[in-house]
């Protein structure tokens, strides 16, 4: 089966060869992916190079953090993608937004403020989890409508943070 993957305005075909390999638009990569501590902290080898992401489900899809940075993931196999594009639909970036918490932390600051407006990519929360800062951006722009935490708050994996509409 393959899956169709979209980071931001980029897809992937993903295919899923075998344990430890995957073709990613045709390149056969040897992949090792563990969860760590049944947390949503991930060990992934990609052809003898280390990475550790934190991946969660979201109501829209999924969210990646890795190396500081947010990735909204959006995943369908082949047959619902070819589905969506022969009734015209896609993802509707639209309504509100809600900046959820990636993983239990420290919010070190929060550098928007209600009413402000935002461009995709600015960042919203600045969290710090297991002695990194993590940059939490923007998917789209739009206007904070709401600030729910402070630096120096402790939020919980899923709370939400922020919204942006």
């Amino acid at each position: 089966m393959k899956y169709i993957t979209t980071i931001g305005e980029q897809q992937f075909e993903i295919e899923i060869l075998d344990d430890n390999r995957v073709a990613v638009n045709g390149q056969v990569l040897k992949v090792d992916f563990e969860s760590i501590s049944r947390q949503p902290v991930y060990s992934l080898l990609v052809d003898g190079k280390s990475y550790e992401a934190y991946i969660y489900e979201t109501d829209e899809g999924w969210e990646v953090l890795l190396q500081g940075t947010r990735y909204p993931v959006q995943v369908v196999d082949e047959r619902e993608h070819r589905l969506r594009a022969a009734f015209g639909g896609g993802v509707v970036q639209s309504g509100d937004f809600h900046l959820k918490a990636p993983m239990p932390g420290l919010v070190v600051s929060v550098p928007v403020k209600e009413g402000q407006e935002v461009e995709a990519g600015d960042v919203l929360v600045i969290l710090e989890s297991m002695k990194m800062q993590n940059e939490l951006k923007s998917p789209r722009a739009g206007t904070v409508s709401r600030v729910r935490v402070k630096s120096g708050d402790n939020v919980e994996r899923g709370q939400t943070m922020l919204s942006v509409v």
